[in-house]
């Protein structure tokens, strides 16, 4: 249990300097392929992985994304080899992943946003579907695929008003009576996998964590906004509604996912089963808004009656500059203003994602398998925070 429990208490800023210096020096015993390792959770993988302590190891890692990473991020373990390709392409995909005979571990946590859910469904599902179809095919030693969809599998889309699941969520509960390309998404996993190798579901919740091409990066996003706010000379204000600056929620720690993945991969407690993956315990927006404030140096405002809500993406509309001009008053990497906020996950969480209940989900599964980890909600939001400037991200 040492390695879950030093997770659990802040050893995930463990990074590059306790790894092996060289991939020659010992022969792998597991190799992951990491799809979606520029995303937020791909990220604490790619880092989590190659580490010495890490079960399952010495761990071989392929890192695939549709971009490269961005040329300011950190260079990756030895062991960690990047491969680019577009995965809505069979072709492209089967000629990158063909190759790749060695593969013991698939950990599958891409997602591509899209304007409809049938549009989600269709891109989603073909992208699994192209992975899954070659790896199984071509990799021998293939031992397991986990699955990353999230607590969208308990409410459906975003501001559906659909009738949903009462909070708080098990992994018990039925699907839907809509269409959800999570739902597509396990079934493709169950068709293609189920009889050659163990699998794993992994639904988080709002993730906190660190990445450089990640479409739903709030902290980052905040972080941006809060910047844009000081340089102004303005109030840190929250957007959004009483219920989602009242209410009680679940963050999830993108290291903390990534563990859940790891344990889920190499544990036979695990194998077959769909866990909820959130951090143990529960945190206000009213609790978190005046520690953004504090690390930015702002006056904030919360919740301020529904006369005076606002949309952030309205409200950044023209802000390049500004944000240019930040990066030079603070010697920051250079970065254009929407490669490092994406303003709608702002608005979506402060309206609670159109949904009148509090977003909360039960461990107790993940718990009774073996999995104790946890992080301190408010601990997390603040080690995110100080990546990103430790690594001139924000000011």
């Amino acid at each position: 249990m040492s390695w879950w429990w030093a997770g659990a208490v802040g050893a995930a800023w463990k990074r590059r300097g306790d790894r092996a210096a060289s991939s020659e020096s010992f022969q792998f015993q597991s190799v992951a392929l990491v799809v979606g390792s520029t995303g937020i959770v791909g990220t604490s993988l790619v880092d989590i992985l190659p580490m010495p302590d890490t079960p399952g190891g010495p761990w071989k890692v392929y890192a695939l994304s549709r971009r490269p990473p961005p040329p300011w991020f950190p260079p990756p373990s030895p062991s960690v080899t990047h491969i680019q390709v577009d995965l809505t392409d069979y072709s492209a995909a089967a000629e990158a992943l063909a190759p790749l005979t060695d593969i013991t571990h698939v950990f599958y946590v891409a997602l591509s946003w899209r304007p409809t859910e049938a549009q989600s469904r269709e891109t989603n599902s073909a992208m699994l579907r192209n992975v899954l179809s070659v790896v199984v095919s071509s990799c021998p030693r293939l031992a397991h695929v986990s699955l990353q969809t999230g607590t969208k599998h308990y409410f459906g889309r975003l501001g559906s008003k659909t009738r949903v699941h009462d909070p708080p969520y098990t992994e018990d509960m039925p699907r839907l009576d809509i269409p959800v390309f999570y739902y597509d998404q396990e079934d493709i996993l169950f068709d293609t996998v189920a009889r050659r190798a163990g699998w794993s579901v992994h639904r988080p919740n709002l993730i906190f964590g660190f990445s450089p091409r990640s479409e739903a990066n709030v902290v980052c996003s905040l972080c941006v906004y809060a910047a844009i706010c000081h340089k102004e000379g303005v109030k840190l204000r929250w957007p959004g509604s009483r219920a989602a600056w009242e209410g009680f929620n679940n963050g999830s720690d993108a290291d903390l996912i990534a563990q859940q993945h790891i344990w889920a991969a190499v544990d036979p407690m695990a194998k077959n089963e769909a866990f909820n993956c959130s951090n143990g315990d529960v945190y206000r927006w009213k609790l978190l808004w005046p520690v953004l404030a504090g690390r930015f140096g702002l006056e904030w405002a919360g919740y301020e009656g529904e006369e005076n809500r606002f949309q952030v993406a309205e409200a950044m509309v023209g802000k390049e500059a500004v944000w240019a001009a930040i990066i030079t008053e603070n010697e920051l990497v250079e970065t254009e203003v929407n490669e490092v906020a994406s303003w709608w996950v702002i608005d979506a969480v402060a309206d609670q994602f159109g949904l009148d209940l509090e977003i909360l989900d039960s461990m107790n599964k993940s718990k009774e398998h073996g999995f104790l980890d946890f992080r301190d909600t408010v601990k997390s939001f603040n080690t995110w925070i100080d990546r990103l400037k430790a690594q001139k991200i924000v000011p």
